[in-house]
């Protein structure tokens, strides 16, 4: 499968989270400790918001292993950002190409996902034909990923982000269905529209790809005094991987089964359950 993580809050170099955590995003593409893979080497992808502009993210994709890409390492360490994806992949079968790397833009959207959608194949003609017409010029890669994206964006992604995942994740589920498949979808998600950060996990065998966000930063601040870069960060800065980027306890926490998180959160909850909309 793969691993990704997203970032919001004070700006900062990509290589601040990218590199030099102790278990970092392309630590984990080496070496994982909770991926179906241990190596993730298929490919990257970063994509991020400069904060002018028309809003469209600024992504950079390729087909290499992200460890020993040049130009991402150079990126990184000039490129800074209030909110960030970033991708290392392990394909499932689709082709390593870079129109099948994450993360997928469309216009002011960004989106990543790591699971499957299971017998893509069979469910592909189905699933493509309920993409709005005026969107489906835009697939340019083969991944079940990028399907999933546009039939949200086709849903209503502009106007309420989990209700268009939850219409996508039901087609999914009604399709594996008529189609026999036992358990159609497997996707820890995540999307931005530069603003926020909503963060998804669910599969059909309540068995979902593992998911974690950090703390409030002024809970990390309180445990971790002696941390001199937390002053510099703002209340609302989260971060939501994969897999912890350290081992710091206290500071990671565990998305439950079915839910979505955004980012900023509320005042009173990190989370809310998550059902597919059939």
């Amino acid at each position: 499968m793969c691993r990704w993580l997203a970032y919001s809050g004070s700006p900062v170099l990509l290589d601040t989270v990218l590199y030099r955590p102790e278990h970092s995003l392309i630590n984990q593409a080496i070496r994982s400790r909770m991926g179906v893979e241990p190596t993730n080497g298929d490919g990257f992808g970063i994509g991020w918001y400069s904060g002018n502009g028309d809003g469209t993210p600024a992504v950079f994709r390729d087909i290499g292993p992200a460890w020993s890409d040049r130009n991402l390492r150079e990126l990184a360490a000039h490129v800074s950002s209030h909110l960030f994806f970033a991708h290392v992949r392990a394909s499932t079968g689709s082709a390593i190409q870079q129109t099948n790397c994450h993360p997928f833009r469309h216009g002011r959207w960004l989106w990543m996902h790591n699971g499957a959608i299971g017998d893509f194949q069979r469910l592909q003609r189905d699933l493509c034909m309920a993409v709005d017409p005026a969107l489906f010029p835009s697939i340019e890669g083969s991944t079940d990923s990028e399907v999933m994206f546009y039939l949200a964006v086709t849903f209503g992604l502009d106007q309420d982000v989990p209700a268009a995942v939850a219409r996508m994740a039901g087609l999914v589920e009604r399709l594996g269905k008529e189609h026999g498949v036992a358990e159609p979808l497997q996707m820890t998600v995540a999307v931005s529209d530069g603003e926020r950060v909503w963060a998804f996990r669910y599969s059909s065998h309540g068995k979902s790809r593992s998911l974690f966000y950090s703390s409030r930063a002024e809970t990390v601040r309180h445990l971790y005094p002696e941390l001199d870069y937390l002053a510099e960060v703002s209340d609302d800065t989260r971060i939501v991987v994969s897999e912890p980027l350290g081992d710091l306890p206290g500071v990671w926490n565990e998305l439950p089964e079915g839910s979505y998180a955004v980012i900023p959160s509320g005042p009173h909850t990190d989370y809310e359950p998550f059902v597919p909309e059939l």
